[in-house]
């Protein structure tokens, strides 16, 4: 837990000084490197992003929209990233990449069961969802989902995730650093909405749809 203090405090540091430098441009760089790693938390860089960019220069809060699709874009490019490394290299080299970074092969086989349930539905969805986000490209890269697909839905889930934590780190002012408790205490919560979600999505894109004449039939009525 201490060596976890360490790190977070480091890349508190980090991301301040980055932030003084690059301003939205820097979210963008850590994002990316975020998605396509898992390293550095995102509550951490996009909670202070919205403290310290926005609340601290006392922007208009629309600024959280448009820092959102900053983010956003930074956070595509991460995930494309891992995507492509995924898809052209296969399980090996995932496999090497996951200890480098420290992720559980367990992980990844379960995220790859999850896809082959669920599809783009998980992609979408896990976008939201902490310890998800980062996993659902490497699944998504193996079972060589179309890519156009793949950032269409990842840019979705992206923006949404991503302006809420800009815009929680602009409500919170200079108590942003709550954001992290926040998403522990209603973890439960954000899952089994993820859930309900996925369950209503694999519902509507299973669900067959009515024959020529079935339709040809009801207009003649």
């Amino acid at each position: 837990m201490e060596l976890l203090n360490i790190i977070e405090a480091y890349i508190l540091n980090a991301a301040y000084s980055i932030y003084t430098a690059w301003g939205w441009f820097g979210v963008a760089v850590l994002i990316t490197f975020e998605n396509a790693t898992g390293i550095t938390p995102s509550e951490i860089i996009l909670g202070l992003a919205g403290w310290m960019l926005i609340a601290e220069q006392q922007s208009p809060p629309a600024m959280i929209l448009l820092g959102g699709l900053y983010a956003a874009i930074g956070s595509v490019t991460g995930s494309s990233i891992m995507y492509w490394i995924s898809r052209l290299g296969g399980r090996p080299v995932v496999d090497r990449l996951a200890r480098w970074v420290r992720i559980d092969a367990a992980h990844i086989d379960q995220a790859e069961r999850q896809f082959q349930r669920w599809g783009t539905g998980l992609v979408l969805v896990g976008r939201v969802m902490p310890g998800i986000r980062t996993l659902i490209n490497i699944p998504a890269g193996l079972a060589r989902m179309p890519f156009f697909t793949f950032l269409s839905v990842s840019m979705v889930g992206s923006y949404i995730w991503c302006t809420l934590l800009i815009g929680a780190g602009y409500v919170l002012g200079s108590e942003w650093t709550l954001i992290s408790a926040y998403l522990k205490l209603s973890l439960p919560y954000v899952l089994a909405t993820g859930l309900l979600v996925l369950a209503v999505y694999f519902w509507f894109s299973r669900r067959p749809l009515p024959s020529k004449a079935v339709l040809f039939s009801v207009e003649n009525d």
